[in-house]
């Protein structure tokens, strides 16, 4: 298994959300979770995010999958890349393990992109964090400063900047790391044939969180409270809104946003749902506590279903939120929903507290019925 050489933590300090970084070797001796050949076969398939991005005779294309033919793209610039690989592959998910630190809700997912010699996406701005994983082969990236850009339409689906001057100008090589912030224009290209896995993360924006929170309020029908002014005093300025009814109204609103229970409850739903297709497994029957038992003793190992979003809060003490779902804890399970949210893996000796409670037992049935937990060999099906 690969392993990251990184203090996380210092990292945190120096560079997160504050400047882009080389990494040298934090994740070397890598080893590629997948191949090309793999990964073009996970962009045949419906439910899978890909596009081909190439360039030929000074023109940018982008074409979005699935795909199932690439003889006529050559042996130069063009480059496949595949959204939430980690959804599929779980090997690819378990580059993400080291980075926990950072709280569920903040991943978004990896992205691999296989390139050709001169193969990449051009100029761009991400308005999210990145690290870009070198896998086999070699990149040159150039990354430059945190300055206003603007951006164009370089083909429809691909969003380009102008040329810039760099900051960082590197050659990433197998298990090198290039992190960049949001902002930072960037643009990298292969030298060689180049497999990169870029963990990328969630930052909602002002328009999004405000339109989900008002279709929540529609479909829970909350938010009825009307205004009033029964101290309203006459006026000669009708035309006037003064500061004062401002300020009420906004309470109005900002009083649906204070609602703890209310704003957790949305907000659990939002986060926890996956912005890309699952790979839930199909299951012929219901696994009954009877066969979970033995199951876990003879593997001993479940695996949470990679990409899958599972998040708690504290003023809901008792449910938890997976897959845009809210789920009603059962009695004593409180510990329990919290290790299956914080974990990916768990052992049958983290498990083992809970084992000789029934219905903690059914709970966790329930869970490995609707394909979010897994055993090894069910992966390996």
């Amino acid at each position: 298994m690969n392993q990251l050489n990184l203090d996380l933590a210092a990292f945190m300090r120096e560079f997160w959300q504050k400047k882009p970084t080389v990494l040298r070797g934090a994740y070397a001796p890598f080893t590629d979770p997948i191949t090309p050949d793999e990964l073009a076969g996970l962009a045949t398939e419906e439910q899978v995010e890909s596009r081909l991005v190439t360039f030929a005779d000074g023109k940018w294309t982008a074409e979005h999958g699935p795909f199932d033919d690439y003889s006529q793209l050559g042996e130069s610039h063009w480059a496949l890349l595949v959204q939430a690989t980690d959804h599929w592959i779980k090997p690819v998910a378990d580059l993400i393990t080291p980075f926990r630190g950072l709280p569920n809700w903040r991943i978004d997912d990896v992205m691999i992109s296989y390139s050709v010699p001169g193969g990449g996406v051009g100029p761009h701005i991400d308005q999210y964090d990145v690290f870009i994983i070198q896998g086999s082969g070699s990149r040159r990236w150039r990354v430059g400063a945190d300055t206003p850009a603007e951006q164009f339409v370089a083909t429809p689906g691909l969003l380009h900047v102008e040329q810039f001057e760099p900051i960082i100008d590197v050659e990433l090589q197998s298990g090198d790391i290039l992190y960049i912030p949001p902002g930072f224009p960037h643009d990298g290209y292969a030298i060689t044939e180049a497999m990169s896995y870029s963990i990328g993360y969630r930052a909602p924006n002002q328009q999004d969180l405000f339109s989900s929170f008002a279709d929540f309020l529609l479909q829970e029908n909350a938010g009825q409270v009307r205004y009033t002014d029964p101290k309203r005093e006459l006026t000669k300025t009708p035309g006037l809104v003064t500061n004062k009814d401002v300020n009420d109204l906004r309470d109005l609103m900002r009083t649906l946003l204070h609602d703890e229970q209310l704003f957790s409850k949305w907000l659990g739903t939002n986060l926890s749902q996956a912005k890309h297709e699952l790979n839930i497994l199909s299951q012929e029957w219901d696994l009954i506590p009877d066969e979970l038992l033995p199951a876990l003793e003879a593997e001993d190992e479940l695996y949470r279903l990679g990409g899958l979003r599972c998040l708690y809060f504290a003023a809901l003490p008792d449910c938890c939120f997976v897959n845009g779902e809210q789920l009603q804890i059962p009695e004593g399970g409180r510990a329990l929903a919290h290790l299956m949210c914080n974990s990916t893996v768990l052992t049958h000796k983290e498990l083992q507290p809970y084992l000789d409670n029934p219905i903690l037992v059914d709970w966790i049935c329930y869970w490995f019925n609707q394909g979010y937990w897994y055993l090894a060999s069910d992966a390996e099906e």
